[in-house]
Formats: structure tokens, sequence, C-alpha cells
């Protein structure tokens, strides 16, 4: 089971455009991994199931989950199941869109997180 690519709303691009201009970490897939792991972190379900990813933010699984790809796949399985859902590779497909862009929007939403300070304290706390 694979992702080929991973794709994103013009919502979600502009939040990353700010994010990257105040946190200095310049790379979309970066941001987008804190986004992921943020949203599985809330045990609750996604309001949003449909998302029009239109922007020309584009990147290749490889490039979105670098070396701990199989990590990424494995915890995107685990929600599939913890959700009751079957992980085939649509709802995975699913499952990753839809928390990416959840997880971008609280990355986006909360001024604390508009540093990487105030990012790396929101997992590790002081």
């Amino acid at each position: 089971m694979s992702i080929d690519n991973v794709r994103l709303s013009q919502p979600a691009r502009d939040r990353l455009v700010y994010l990257k201009r105040t946190t200095g970490i310049t790379q979309w897939n970066v941001l987008c991994r804190w986004a992921l792991l943020l949203s599985l972190k809330d045990t609750s379900t996604p309001l949003v199931k449909d998302i029009v990813t239109d922007s020309n933010v584009e990147m290749t699984w490889k490039t979105f989950a670098g070396q701990h790809g199989d990590l990424y796949l494995a915890l995107l399985k685990q929600r599939c199941a913890a959700d009751g859902e079957v992980a085939t590779d649509d709802n995975v497909a699913r499952i990753l869109t839809v928390h990416l862009h959840r997880g971008i929007g609280y990355l986006g939403a909360d001024k604390k997180m508009a540093t990487i300070d105030g990012m790396i304290a929101t997992v590790i706390p002081v």
C-alpha cells in the first residue's frame, strides 16, 4: 500500500506560507509533518471530509515522509482502524488529506505555533 503524492488546498498553502515566514522553517514537508502529527494526536474526528486539493503545492510521499515513511503510513493505518475504517489505499489517502489539513489549521490558528519554540512547547511540556 502506498501513497504517491500529497497535495494541499489553496487555504492550506496560504497558511503554510505564513508559517514558513514566521517560523523560518522553509520546507513544506517539515511543516506538513508537524501538522499531520498534531491532528493525529487529537482523538476527535475531523469535521471536514472533502477537501479540494487545488493549490500548486504537491510533493511525493517520499518527500513528505522522508526516511520515516513506514512510520507515518503505520500511524495513518492505525487511525483508520481507530475510526472503524478498513485501511484501504483510498481510506489511508483520505485520512492523510483530512488530518493534514486539520493540522495545518491548528498550526495556523494558534499564535504560539508561529515560532519554532512555540511548536516544540506544544509537544514537550516545559
